[in-house]
């Protein structure tokens, strides 16, 4: 009867080891599937134009802005980027410029937004410099605010605004959360509806800015 009884207990413990063992298997391979899922798609990732169609399929990821990039660079396409990104950085996500890339004509500062398309130059091309183009496919020069001597108040980035008149940092960043927050500015006067701008401050810098 001893013997009966060890026997069973051997049985008993073999049975409750070999189900300790499945349970660990089972849990280590479900772990492992999950790292696995995790690593599909990168925190910014660049769409060349051979897959341009499933970019749609794939949600903007929050905080992130999608610029379409072309002309000079060596990856074309949808570029998916962080909030204050600059040219420099698109062009880097893209590969970076071609040999035939006029560097020279493009402002590598320039804070790009979602939605935009950043065409770099050829160097044979006879425009004066980077065309950017919104999502209301208005065309924008990077460096043509300088030369006609006005500040696109739709475009302008803190640094340009605070070459403005009278505006400093402060009313500056105003100017640009208001933009966020209500879209483009249809008119030149209407920079007035940004709190801090008076008639007074207005007539200082109507003559240096511009929507367009």
């Amino acid at each position: 009867m001893d013997v009966l009884k060890n026997k069973k207990l051997i049985y008993i413990f073999i049975g409750i080891i070999t189900i300790i063992i499945c349970v660990i298997i089972c849990v280590f391979i479900e772990l492992n599937d999950n790292k696995n899922s995790n690593n599909y798609f990168p925190e910014d990732s660049i769409v060349n134009n051979e897959n341009i169609e499933n970019f749609g399929t794939k949600e903007k990821t929050e905080n992130n802005i999608i610029v379409h990039v072309a002309g000079e660079v060596n990856n074309p396409g949808l570029v998916e980027m962080k909030e204050g990104s600059r040219i420099k950085d698109v062009v880097e996500k893209a590969g970076g410029f071609t040999n035939e890339a006029d560097i020279d004509k493009v402002n590598l500062a320039y804070e790009v937004q979602d939605e935009q398309k950043i065409v770099i130059p050829n160097i044979n091309d006879q425009s004066d410099d980077v065309s950017i183009i919104d999502e209301n496919t208005d065309f924008i020069k990077s460096d043509s605010n300088n030369k006609k001597g006005k500040i696109n108040i739709n475009t302008a980035t803190q640094s340009e605004l605070e070459s403005l008149t009278g505006i400093g940092p402060s009313m500056a960043s105003k100017i640009i959360e208001y933009r966020k927050e209500n879209g483009k500015f249809k008119s030149v006067e209407d920079i007035k509806n940004v709190s801090g701008i008076g008639s007074t401050k207005y007539e200082s810098i109507k003559d240096e800015i511009s929507i367009n």
